[in-house]
């Protein structure tokens, strides 16, 4: 074929689209809800009585690829006290600058207390502000819940809090001991 129709063919692709209509998306008036697994900000969970679910084992920032997470942690003590365990996070900051949005963080924590949310809109002109404190990821309070430090309200221990509350506790201890009861076989 000869080369200078090259161009033409090229403009026509132009042509082409001009008359076409225009996909206009609306997108700060109208957001597109994410899928229901989409990676988005991270946050911190809390437990029902609005103690922190992080112990600052810091397995999340070993996790992170980017080291975009930066964790120091703190000892409970029976005064000021954060979470159910002997630590708690104290420093917890999430560079967003390096954040890819993975998800491994999440899956290293041990207690479910990282959590990412369905929140994609994470852009900001001050590098500053892309440094997310403990602050800001935390997890509001729900009702009911009290603002830490205080004492532990859903049980005596860690293993309470991790067993759903000392009720649950007591249901799963009893059951136990029933079946203990119980000769092998299920025959009595």
């Amino acid at each position: 074929m000869l080369d200078f129709l090259n161009p033409i063919k090229g403009f026509g692709v132009t042509f082409r689209q001009m008359f076409r209509k225009v996909d206009t998306v609306e997108y700060p008036e109208e957001k597109k809800p994410t899928a229901p697994r989409f990676h988005g900000r991270h946050q911190l969970n809390r437990w029902p009585d609005g103690l922190e679910k992080c112990i600052g084992c810091e397995l999340c920032a070993w996790a992170c690829p980017a080291d975009a997470i930066y964790v120091e942690g703190g000892s409970n003590t029976p005064d000021e006290r954060y979470s159910p365990g002997e630590r708690y996070g104290a420093v917890y900051q999430i560079n967003y600058l390096r954040c890819i949005l993975c998800g491994l963080c999440v899956e290293a924590c041990p207690t479910r207390a990282l959590t990412m949310t369905n929140d994609y809109e994470l852009a900001d002109d001050s590098r500053e502000n892309l440094i997310w404190t403990k602050e800001q990821l935390l997890a509001p309070l729900s009702r009911g819940m009290e603002a830490p430090p205080h004492p532990m309200r859903l049980g005596e221990s860690e293993e309470d809090y991790y067993r759903q509350g000392p009720a649950f506790a007591a249901q799963v201890t009893q059951a136990a001991a029933e079946s203990d009861d119980e000769p092998a076989g299920g025959a009595r």
